[in-house]
């Protein structure tokens, strides 16, 4: 349930109506989750929506290993919303839909291919110690090279902070989805 007052875009500021416009008419297609919660801020708001952007639409990592990092990132901090939201996305940008179960139920995926494998680990373990040792860096160095290695400390950083902003406020899930048992 929702801590913020009932959405209602047609009592948007002119701040707030330029984002909801600007986002609207972008990939998303629409203003959901937590863009609704961002538009109490719309400058921030702003700024938020253009680096996720960047990182889901025109960033170098694959949409698999991207949607790998987001669902990780979702999971740990328990952001029912993006998991859920997330999901659907990742298997249909590739991503073993028995990875995606593995990581919802919190056990050990089995994976095959080295740069998933790489991805969640280098993930797993900067959510859960909020850094990576030097072997997980610097095999990613080696796959992904620095900018993709910037990149995935991007993502994880950005879905952490729309994670928090969707458990704070209270977003929950897309219709449908049974929240975590935990």
């Amino acid at each position: 349930m929702s801590r913020l007052p009932e959405f209602d875009e047609t009592k948007l500021t002119a701040a707030q109506k330029e984002v909801y416009d600007r986002i609207a008419a972008g990939p998303r297609g629409g203003v959901r989750g937590p863009f609704k919660a961002l538009l109490h801020a719309p400058e921030l708001g702003d700024l938020v929506q253009a680096v996720g952007g960047h990182l889901r639409y025109g960033g170098a990592i694959s949409g698999d290993l991207r949607e790998l990092a987001i669902l990780v990132t979702g999971r740990h901090i328990n952001a029912q919303y993006e998991f859920f939201a997330h999901a659907p996305i990742g298997i249909d940008e590739g991503l073993d839909p028995a990875i995606v179960e593995a990581i919802r139920t919190k056990q050990e995926p089995q994976i095959e291919d080295a740069d998933t494998a790489c991805v969640y680990r280098f993930a797993k373990a900067l959510n859960g110690g909020h850094n990576v040792d030097d072997a997980i860096y610097n095999e990613a160095v080696e796959r992904f090279g620095h900018g993709g290695v910037v990149e995935l400390v991007a993502l994880c950083g950005y879905y952490t902070l729309i994670g928090m902003t969707l458990n704070v406020f209270g977003i929950d899930p897309p219709e449908g989805e049974a929240p975590f048992d935990d």
